[in-house]
């Protein structure tokens, strides 16, 4: 092959496309991978890392206020905001520096700048154009289509820089808002309500659906709601927002509930409204590709109706996840190689979690959902005050609970509140990637002590066998 001919190209360098350029040299698949800004993409530099990084300063601030309750002293605790912006931004650095250096070591090809499909596939090969410093036509017998996806922007709350945010702009905060208004109380939502709420913002959220968090299970959203207000949050559900009115040095937000207009007025506003696939200037026009609402339109495999052009993460379906991305590409590749053992990618076993305080985690079904497709459940509940770790963690709020198929035992969906269950959610995932049953998961030894006890607990109580509660 010439220098400009791979066997697999892919357009975009976050936790989709430089995974699936990884494992396609793994697999010995000449590969190029096309990035116009940063690799690592919105994920490392300015969405799952950064907020992370910001939520931990506020999850120390946090404890550091109420060090009294540990036998320890932490008079006059203050918080620098510059300092906490600047070490998420170091992080961000670090990775996507490392993530470089990943691509050289695997013999992937870089190329800056934005590349888009040049026409169909012609006689087994397409064609990607190039835009950068250094512009490039590239040859691949196979096209992966991985430009993600940005923040969904209302009308009349366009992001200006000053007022109003989205993501981007909230992690880079110049000042601390004295009063902060957030639309959505989705995981991008809520986790930025908690930073803020944590270093002392008056914060209001703003809810369409009928209650916070609706993507998770009714029960976790209800112990949600009550911990965010225990902590000083304002939640609104049921509400939407009809205008905003600037002046000089705040916002006046229109926000209607219960049939009734009230002006809220805040310091700035941040819209976490959802995701928009980047599907503009990619080259799909003339293509067979399809878009359907906003999104490209795959097959299991992540291929499109467009021979040898595939789609991966945010471009495509929900949900709109960095590890859901990063398994469709090595899915995308691995097919593409013809490995034999490929399996799709199924969404009841794709975990979700939310970084707020207390954590928020789930995987497969809620409790309505399996009951709404038929399932006859069993249901396991385990408090985090039963559980000695929590307790001495200080941590003793929050909840496991777990579903299962009375006829077959298998583990329809677990949904969790609390410390670290963003870290413990794993356990389910692999017992339902095992097809694990109820009496698996009673027969394994869980450590003592740990929060994972609660784990075995739950599935327990499921079926009136719990020890502890």
């Amino acid at each position: 092959m010439s220098d400009n001919n791979f066997d697999v190209v892919v357009i975009g360098g976050g936790p989709g496309g430089y995974v699936a350029a990884i494992r396609a040299a793994q697999l010995g698949l000449k590969t190029g991978l096309v990035e116009r800004e940063h690799l690592g993409g919105i994920c490392l530099n300015w969405g799952c890392i950064p907020t992370k990084a910001l939520l931990r300063s506020a999850d120390i601030y946090r404890t550091m206020q109420h060090a009294a309750s540990y036998g320890l002293s932490a008079p006059g605790a203050s918080f620098d905001l510059a300092a906490i912006v600047k070490r998420s931004r170091g992080v961000s650095a670090q990775l996507s520096a490392g993530v470089k250096g990943l691509l050289k070591k695997n013999k992937v090809t870089v190329f800056d700048g934005h590349g888009k499909l040049a026409g169909p596939q012609k006689d087994g090969w397409g064609k990607v154009v190039v835009d950068g410093k250094v512009p490039a036509t590239l040859s691949a017998k196979h096209i992966i289509l991985a430009t993600g996806g940005r923040a969904r922007v209302m009308p009349g709350f366009e992001p200006d820089g000053k007022f109003v945010w989205t993501y981007k702009e909230a992690l880079v905060p110049d000042s601390m808002p004295k009063a902060l208004l957030v639309i959505g109380s989705g995981a991008i939502g809520i986790e930025f309500a908690s930073f803020f709420n944590a270093l002392g913002a008056n914060v209001t959220v703003v809810e369409m659906m009928d209650r916070v968090m609706p993507v998770e299970d009714e029960e976790i959203s209800i112990l949600a709601r009550k911990q965010f207000e225990k902590q000083g949050m304002r939640i609104l559900t049921g509400a939407t927002v009809k205008g905003l009115r600037k002046s000089a040095s705040n916002v006046s937000v229109q926000v209607e509930v219960g049939g009734k207009i009230e002006d809220i007025v805040v310091d700035r506003v941040i819209s976490a409204i959802g995701v928009v696939a980047n599907i503009e200037n990619i080259g799909i026009e003339g293509t067979k590709v399809k878009v359907d609402r906003g999104h490209v339109v795959t097959n299991k495999w992540c291929e499109t109706d467009e021979p040898g052009v595939y789609a991966i993460g945010d471009l495509t379906a929900p949900p709109w996840l960095a590890h859901k991305a990063s398994h469709e590409g090595v899915i995308c590749i691995e097919k593409i190689a013809g490995l034999k053992d490929v399996h799709p990618l199924e969404n009841s076993k794709i975990p979700g979690c939310t970084y707020c305080h207390p954590q928020v985690a789930s995987v497969g079904l809620s409790e309505k959902k399996a009951i709404e497709k038929g399932y006859q459940v069993k249901v396991g509940r385990f408090p985090f005050i039963g559980n000695g770790k929590a307790i001495a963690l200080g941590e003793p709020e929050g909840l496991i609970k777990t579903i299962f198929d009375a006829k077959t035992g298998e583990l329809l969906g677990a949904h969790m509140i609390g410390a670290e269950v963003t870290e413990m959610i794993q356990g389910y995932t692999i017992a339902k990637t095992l097809e694990t049953t109820e009496a698996e998961l009673m027969h394994t030894v869980f450590p003592h002590p740990t929060l994972s006890e609660m784990m075995h607990e739950a599935v327990l109580s499921a079926y009136g066998r719990a020890i502890h509660f």
